[in-house]
């Protein structure tokens, strides 16, 4: 872990809520603590094993380390024992990195699915959370966070939809959605 944000207290930022820009916002701050020269993680909660969406690309080209840990979408599982168990594997995968210490910046994308389901108890989520590397900033996006984990977080950020092509049948573009 580097110094750059020596003195400061590391955040435990949520990005959570029905509207679009979750994701994307997290991988805002990845680009932008990539050109401060910090190391980070991203974790994928749901995006499939195989993903190779715009951001898995991109990632690549800079070097930063991004592993999607899913199965795709969830909701539409027709084995929720399967992927309980992912998600619990995606978890044990999450708290090594997060354990580390090699790392200014862990994102743990779309990780509140897997606690709102009760896969992964939040008591669990903020413990290793309090217990992280000093300095270690760690970024959980995901649509209905957990009331503790927004209690816990330093920084919370709700994305409200107010108007969504989706709603006309518009289809995801590349490079916006995915």
């Amino acid at each position: 872990m580097t110094a750059r944000g020596a003195g400061r207290k590391a955040l435990v930022i949520v990005l959570t809520g029905q509207g679009k820009g979750k994701t994307t916002a997290a991988l805002g701050v990845v680009l932008r603590a990539w050109g401060r020269g910090m190391k980070m993680v991203v974790l994928q909660f749901v995006k499939a094993r195989t993903a190779n969406y715009g951001e898995n690309r991109a990632a690549r080209k800079l070097g930063i380390e991004m592993i999607p840990l899913g199965e795709g979408f969830t909701w539409l599982s027709k084995d929720i024992e399967k992927d309980k168990a992912t998600a619990r594997e995606c978890w044990e995968l999450a708290r090594q990195k997060i354990d580390s210490g090699q790392y200014d910046i862990v994102v743990l994308d779309e990780m509140t699915y897997p606690m709102t389901y009760g896969w992964i108890p939040v008591e669990e989520v903020i413990d290793t959370l309090r217990q992280r590397p000093q300095g270690l900033h760690v970024i959980i996006t995901g649509r209905d966070a957990p009331q503790e984990l927004i209690d816990f977080a330093d920084l919370v950020t709700e994305m409200r939809e107010v108007k969504h092509p989706y709603k006309k049948g518009g289809k995801a573009r590349p490079g916006i959605d995915f």
